[in-house]
C-alpha cells in the first residue's frame, strides 16, 4: 500500500496495492497496522454510498461539533473530488485540492476533520462509498457554497454548464461567513 502526501497538509491518497492475473485481481485495501503508521486512523463508525448522475455537484460538506474525517473512494464513475482546509490557524487555511478520482482506479482520498469536502460527476452516472470518523450529526451540519469566490475552486465544467446542486448546497456560506471547526493544532 502507497500513502501519498498532498499539496494539502494532512490529505492523503491511499493506493493500495493490486495483484492480477487472467481471473481477475485481488488487492488489500485496509490494513489497520500500514493506516497506523501512516498517522491515519484505524476505526471509522459509518460507511455512507452515493449514487448520482453526470453534473451532480454535492458540497461542500463539513460538521461542527461531531466533525468526520473521510475515507472516500469512488465505486464506478468518475468524480473531481475537492477538499477544503477550514481549520483556522493551519498552515493551509482557505486552500483547496482537487483530485481526479475513477471506479477504474484503486485509489483512496483521506480527508481529516476540519476539512470541508465535494464533488462533482464527470461520468454519466458514479457512486462514491465513504468511511466516517465520526456518526453523522445533523446540527452540526455545515455547508461552504461550491462557487465562494474566495476560494475560486477551478471545477472541469466546461462540457456540464451549471451544476446540479441541492437546494441546502445552494445556499451555502461564503467562507467569510461560515461557522468554522476548532482551530488547527499540530
Amino acid at each position: 500500500m502507497e500513502i501519498v502526501d498532498t499539496p494539502l497538509h494532512d490529505v492523503k491518497l491511499v493506493r493500495p496495492k493490486r495483484f492480477g492475473d487472467e481471473r481477475g485481481w485481488f488487492a488489500e485495501v485496509f490494513n489497520a497496522k500500514n493506516f497506523a503508521s501512516a498517522d491515519l486512523p484505524t476505526s471509522f463508525v459509518q460507511d455512507n454510498q452515493s449514487f448520482s448522475r453526470r453534473g451532480v455537484l454535492r458540497g461542500l460538506h463539513y460538521q461542527l461539533g461531531q466533525p468526520q474525517g473521510k475515507l472516500v473512494r469512488v465505486l464506478s464513475g468518475h468524480i473531481w473530488d475537492v477538499a477544503v482546509d477550514l481549520r483556522k490557524g493551519s498552515p493551509d487555511f482557505g486552500k483547496w485540492a482537487g483530485f481526479d478520482l475513477r471506479g477504474d482506479e484503486l485509489e483512496f482520498l483521506w480527508i481529516p476533520e476540519g476539512f470541508a469536502h465535494g464533488f462533482l460527476v464527470l461520468s454519466e452516472t458514479a457512486e462514491v462509498l465513504y468511511k466516517t470518523t465520526d456518526y453523522y450529526h445533523p446540527v452540526g451540519e455545515r455547508c461552504v457554497r461550491w462557487d465562494d469566490p474566495t476560494l475560486a475552486i477551478t471545477w472541469p465544467m466546461a462540457d456540464i454548464g451549471i451544476p446540479a446542486v441541492s437546494a441546502k448546497d445552494a445556499v451555502g456560506a461564503l467562507l467569510t461567513e461560515a461557522e468554522l471547526p476548532e482551530p488547527y493544532t499540530s
